[in-house]
């Protein structure tokens, strides 16, 4: 028969013990496991740390000569003694109290000390800690929010995104160019706290600012705008320093072709980008579809763009593909200078081949430009049947290429 573990040992052991005989067993099990022991005895029996210190001490002492407590002695526990409480407990927990205008708890946190302020308030005696064993033993726990409700979804989500694979799988069968394209979130540029964790010895943190007020001047605050090779698993981030325009996400797409795309695809004939429905490559952009059927006529190539249905932008690619690398890959470092960034950007892998190469715009890109009915009326571009506002393709002239 295997050894049994402390957690079978104990609740067998313990019927058969006084309540000083238990308190001196539970304390000398913790005393053989050390740093820690205390805690872990009181996780496994409920018993409070306060009675197995007080066995510690009794182990110590000189063996008691006189009688013990008799069974059934000691306080009653708090649901016979106060009636009640643990409905009431659950009463101030239950989901619904937020929206409970007779709740003393409408707006405040559901803290251990604030349920028992609000049970005292009700005539109840108990303190945070009996309040967190409560809960416990009710089967609660910590529980932070869960972002898993998408809102209403577009009764044609499936259906475009079995476009999108549609159109993909065309292409590269193809071998033409796949992209996956968005703004990565704006980012400060100086010795700004970081989010995540980075080993350095320990009590000597990096020291950043206080306060994340950006610096005055023009490259305080970058966009980095990424183009993700669906087919090759190899990125371009465009590290903006001025707005996010619709010009700006088209001048990141040439940049990628200029640099990267032509190269890889000398052949290419056409070019799909996969987008979000907003921002700055959004499917109501006017500038975007602009700024597209100039890139179309300058390489050439024929440009389909595809985009992910309202409320899906999560399932972009490049979100989980690149971008979500490289924030593991700067996490608690401070961004302090565009060379920070750029080689931080294009020193991101995975352990799935991904490459990554980056570059600076410095490019002025002006808000506001307008694109009037008649310059989207001459653009070259020709809606699919199905959802046209999500899917379109540009084709160049034929006088020109």
């Amino acid at each position: 028969m295997p050894p049994l573990s402390l957690e079978q040992k104990i609740p067998l052991l313990m019927p058969h013990l006084d309540e000083r005989t238990c308190r001196l067993y539970l304390a000398a099990e913790a005393l053989a496991l050390g740093h820690g022991g205390v805690t872990r005895v009181a996780n496994i029996t409920g018993y409070s740390r306060a009675t197995i210190q007080r066995g510690l001490d009794e182990l110590v002492e000189e063996p008691l000569a006189g009688r013990t407590r008799l069974p059934g002695a000691g306080r009653r526990p708090l649901r016979e003694s106060q009636p009640g409480l643990v409905e009431a407990l659950m009463r101030h927990v239950a989901a619904h109290t937020r929206g409970d205008p007779m709740s003393t708890l409408l707006y405040s946190s559901k803290s251990t000390g604030h349920l028992a302020d609000a049970l005292g308030a009700e005539g109840f005696n108990v303190s945070p800690d009996t309040v967190g064993r409560l809960l416990r033993e009710e089967g609660f726990s910590l529980q932070a929010n869960a972002k898993t409700m998408e809102g209403k979804q577009h009764e044609d989500r499936d259906e475009q995104f079995q476009h999108i694979k549609r159109e993909v799988k065309a292409h590269q069968d193809e071998g033409q160019p796949v992209i996956s394209v968005d703004a990565k979130k704006k980012e400060l540029v100086g010795n700004y706290s970081n989010h995540g964790t980075e080993y350095h010895p320990k009590g000597e943190p990096v020291k950043t600012e206080v306060y994340d007020f950006p610096k005055p001047g023009p490259e305080a605050k970058v966009t980095p705008y990424g183009i993700y090779d669906v087919g090759r698993n190899e990125g371009w981030v465009n590290v903006g320093c001025d707005h996010d325009t619709s010009a700006f996400a088209v001048a990141s797409i040439r940049t990628w072709w200029e640099n990267l795309g032509k190269r890889m695809y000398p052949e290419a004939q056409k070019l799909l980008i996969c987008a979000d429905g907003g921002g700055s490559n959004g499917s109501r952009v006017r500038l975007w579809k602009a700024e597209l059927a100039k890139f179309c006529q300058e390489t050439g190539l024929t440009v389909t763009v595809c985009h992910l249905p309202p409320g899906t932008s999560k399932w972009n690619k490049i979100e989980h593909r690149l971008f979500s690398a490289i924030t593991m890959n700067w996490r608690g470092r401070p961004l302090t200078s565009l060379n920070v960034i750029v080689n931080c950007i294009a020193a991101t892998t995975t352990k799935t081949g991904l490459k990554v190469s980056a570059s600076v715009d410095r490019t002025p890109y002006p808000l506001k430009v307008k694109v009037s009915n008649k310059e989207m009326a001459a653009l070259p571009l020709t809606r699919h049947t199905f959802h046209g506002e999500w899917n379109y393709t540009f084709t160049p002239s034929s006088n020109e290429h």
